[in-house]
């Protein structure tokens, strides 16, 4: 899949154009398209604080979860930070959005951490952005690209922000035996096959009801069955994740709700326990879901992208002037 039409027919916030919009929220936005080391064509966004206002105290490095993209309600947490003075970027992972690939197909996250790793390293050696403190930021399958990163760049950031990470799939979404053999045996004869069981992940991350056919009018989302490739890939780099959480040294802010059944908040209170970083905050929410940063009530939203901004302010110097 390859779209490389750069605009949008809508917007998860209505009918304002894009343009406008970010105008109205005191931001900068811009959109084009990255070459990675590989050839693929991944699209990226920019989201700035407006030139007129301060210059940047951060850079944030922004990777989505799986199905999801960063032009539809991704963008509500990028156009917030940037609106408090850090600088975000983000591109379409291989297979997701605008960017080349099979739709929902990941054959490799290690080759899509060095595309990442890639184009943020483009980013960082931007005169203007050298001096600034850097800091990864991932939702669930991001969560535990962010943690791959870390792991290849051990020094290359100075904090991440872990949003319902993907360290481990939850047992309760879990291919259960014999379905898991299977799945694995066929799965090197027909990696793209969208087969996997499970229900539309969709209904399990958002709990207000009033949101959801906001979700569902991504026009970028992908709503079919997980392909094989893509599960078991998954399903390797979570295996792996699991083992090395003692070794995460990089500054972390881990948020999950206690209700999350997509990925599960007990493997992110094991990172904050295991992993040899000094710095390190762990917030369970009761009663949250998966998707904390949208799908929550207004009044959850909030806090959760308070308790982030928060953290972020205090490792760049306190609140924003």
């Amino acid at each position: 899949m390859s779209d490389h039409d750069l605009s949008p027919e809508i917007n998860f916030w209505g009918d304002t154009p894009e343009q406008d919009y970010f105008n109205l929220k005191g931001i900068t936005g811009s959109k084009s398209y990255f070459k990675s080391p590989r050839g693929l064509n991944l699209f990226t966004r920019s989201w700035l604080p407006s030139p007129s206002s301060s210059p940047p105290r951060g850079i944030i490095f922004m990777v989505h979860g799986y199905g999801n993209d960063i032009s539809w309600t991704f963008q509500s947490t990028a156009i917030f930070l940037a609106q408090n003075g850090f600088a975000c970027f983000a591109l379409d992972i291989e297979g997701h959005g605008r960017s080349d690939g099979v739709r929902a197909y990941v054959p490799s996250v290690d080759l899509v951490v060095h595309d990442l790793i890639s184009f943020f390293d483009s980013i960082k050696k931007q005169p203007k952005y050298q001096t600034l403190p850097r800091f990864l930021f991932g939702e669930s399958m991001g969560g535990a690209i962010s943690l791959l990163i870390h792991f290849l760049d051990p020094s290359g950031f100075d904090g991440a922000v872990l949003v319902a990470p993907m360290c481990k799939i939850s047992d309760k979404v879990r291919p259960k035996w014999p379905i898991d053999r299977i799945l694995i045996t066929i799965s090197s004869l027909v990696p793209t096959w969208a087969i996997v069981p499970t229900e539309d992940l969709l209904e399990k991350c958002i709990k207000v009801e009033e949101k959801k056919p906001i979700a569902k009018r991504n026009p970028m989302r992908y709503g079919g069955k997980p392909r094989l490739g893509t599960v078991m890939e998954l399903l390797r780099v979570t295996d792996y994740l699991g083992k090395k959480l003692k070794d995460v040294s990089v500054p972390f802010l881990v948020l999950h709700g206690s209700a999350d059944v997509v990925t599960d908040p007990e493997v992110s209170r094991e990172l904050y326990e295991s992993a040899k970083s000094e710095d390190k905050t762990l917030k369970i929410y009761e009663g949250m879901m998966h998707s904390m940063l949208f799908g929550e009530t207004d009044e959850n939203v909030e806090i959760v992208r308070g308790d982030i901004v928060g953290w972020l302010n205090d490792r760049c110097g306190g609140d924003r002037t």
